[in-house]
C-alpha cells in the first residue's frame, strides 16, 4: 500500500523534499558549533586565535574552494557531486567530533570543503530537473531550508550539550545527514553515485543568454556585497546591541535570532515576488531592506528588532535572488557551474574579511559607526551590482 501510494508522488516533490533535507545539512554544522565552543575550548584548550579560526574555515573554503567544487560537478555530474557533499557531511562531523583539537580542524576543513561542493551541485540540479516556471519556487525552498537547519541546530546544541556532552552534540548533526542521503538515494538510486560527467558547450566560451560576461561581474559584485554585510551583522550584531543599548547577552542574542530566523521569509518569498513584479524591482526592495539594518542601527537603535526583522528577509532574500538569476541567465549546465564558481568563490572572499575586518576598525575607533559605515558600503555593493545584472533576468514562462 505504502509503495503505491509513493509511486503515485510526483518526481518533482521527492526531489524538492531531497533537496530540503541536502540544505539542512549545508549551514546546520557550521553554526552548531557557536553554541558548545566554552566547552570545547575547556576541554581542547584552544587560543583565541585558533577559535577564530575554527569559525573561520567554513567561509574559507566557501571561498578558495569554488573552483575545485565546480571541477568536481562537471567531471562527476550533479547527482555524484550531492551525493560527495552528503558523505563528506558524514565524514566531516565524525573527525571534528572524535579527536583531538588538530582533528577538529581537519573535520571542519572537510566540512567546508563537502558543503562548497554542494553549494555549486544544488542550483545545477534546480536549474536542469525543474520547469522554468518552478525554479524560483524551488530555489527559495532550499535557500529556506538552510535558515531552518541554521536555526534549528542553534536552539537544540546547547541543552543537547548539557546532556550529551559536546562531542555526541555534533555528532547528532549527522542525523540530517543520514536522512539526506537515503532521501537522495530515493530520488535518484544507482544514479546517485554514477559519474555524469557535464557536456561542454559547442562553443569554447561560457554562455549567458541575452547579456555578456559584465553581467558575472555585476552577480559577483552583489553576491560579495550580500556576504560581507550578511558575515558582517551575524559576527557583530550582539555586541553592537550590547555597547549600544546596554542589553544583555540574552537580549542581544534576541536581535541576532530574528535577523537569522527571518530569513525563511525572504528565502520563500522572493520567488512569489517575482511572480509579480520584475527581478530588479524585488533586488531593489530587498536592497531597501538591507539598508535599514546599518541605516537604522546609526540613527535609531532602539528599534534594533524592526531592523533585524527587515535585515533577515533581505539576506535570506538576497542570496535566493542571486541564485535565481544564475540558473535563468546561463546557457547550459557547463556555464551555470563556472558562473556560480566565480560568484561564489570572489562573493565569499569578502564574506570571510567581513568579521575581521569590521572587529579591527571598532577597536581601533572605540566605537560602532565605522563598522556600520561599511556594512552600508557593502550593502550599496549589493544594490548597484544587482541593479545592473538583474534587469536581463529573463521571466520564466
Amino acid at each position: 500500500m505504502s509503495a503505491n501510494v509513493l509511486a503515485k508522488v510526483p518526481r518533482s516533490w521527492i526531489l524538492l523534499a531531497a533537496i530540503g533535507l541536502i540544505a539542512l545539512n549545508m549551514r546546520g554544522p557550521f553554526v552548531a558549533v557557536a553554541p558548545v565552543v566554552g566547552l570545547m575550548q575547556q576541554e581542547l584548550g584552544f587560543s583565541p586565535v585558533e577559535l577564530g579560526l575554527l569559525t573561520g574555515i567554513p567561509v574559507l573554503c566557501f571561498a578558495l574552494a569554488s573552483p575545485l567544487a565546480s571541477l568536481t560537478g562537471r567531471k562527476l555530474g550533479a547527482e555524484a557531486a550531492i551525493s560527495l557533499t552528503l558523505l563528506g557531511v558524514l565524514l566531516g562531523i565524525i573527525v571534528r567530533s572524535a579527536g583531538s583539537g588538530a582533528t577538529v580542524m581537519l573535520g571542519t576543513a572537510i566540512l567546508g570543503i563537502a558543503i562548497t561542493i554542494g553549494n555549486i551541485a544544488v542550483p545545477l540540479i534546480i536549474r536542469r530537473d525543474f520547469a522554468p516556471a518552478r525554479q524560483a519556487t524551488a530555489m527559495g525552498i532550499y535557500t529556506a531550508a538552510l535558515n531552518i537547519g541554521s536555526f534549528v541546530t542553534a536552539m537544540v546544541m546547547a541543552p543537547l550539550a548539557g546532556m550529551l556532552g559536546w562531542r555526541l552534540a555534533l555528532g547528532a548533526c549527522g542525523l540530517f545527514a543520514v536522512a539526506a542521503v537515503l532521501a537522495w538515494l530515493f530520488a535518484f538510486g544507482n544514479r546517485a553515485f554514477r559519474p555524469e560527467p557535464v557536456p561542454m558547450p559547442d562553443t569554447g566560451r561560457a554562455g549567458i543568454k541575452r547579456a555578456s560576461r559584465w553581467i558575472t561581474v555585476g552577480l559577483t559584485v552583489g553576491f560579495a556585497g550580500q556576504a560581507f554585510s550578511y558575515y558582517g551583522v551575524t559576527a557583530w550584531l550582539p555586541s553592537i546591541l550590547a555597547d549600544e543599548l546596554g542589553m544583555t547577552a540574552d537580549g542581544a542574542g534576541a536581535g541576532s535570532s530574528l535577523f537569522q530566523i527571518l530569513a525563511i521569509v525572504g528565502g520563500l518569498g522572493v520567488p512569489l515576488a517575482a511572480r509579480f513584479a520584475s527581478t530588479t524591482a524585488v533586488g531593489l526592495t530587498l536592497g531597501l531592506l538591507w539598508l535599514t539594518v546599518p541605516a537604522g542601527l546609526l540613527l535609531s537603535p532602539g528599534l534594533w528588532w524592526l531592523w533585524s526583522s527587515f535585515g533577515g528577509i533581505a539576506q535570506g532574500g538576497g542570496i535566493t535572488l542571486v541564485f535565481i538569476a544564475i540558473i535563468r541567465l546561463a546557457r547550459d549546465q557547463a556555464s551555470a557551474g563556472r558562473m556560480s564558481a566565480v560568484v561564489q568563490g570572489v562573493g565569499y572572499s569578502f564574506g570571510a574579511l567581513a568579521p575581521t575586518l569590521l572587529g579591527y576598525v571598532n577597536g581601533v575607533s572605540g566605537s560602532w559607526t565605522g563598522p556600520l559605515l561599511m556594512v552600508l558600503g557593502s550593502v550599496a555593493m549589493f544594490i548597484l551590482g544587482t541593479a545592473f545584472s538583474l534587469r536581463h533576468v529573463p521571466k520564466a514562462h
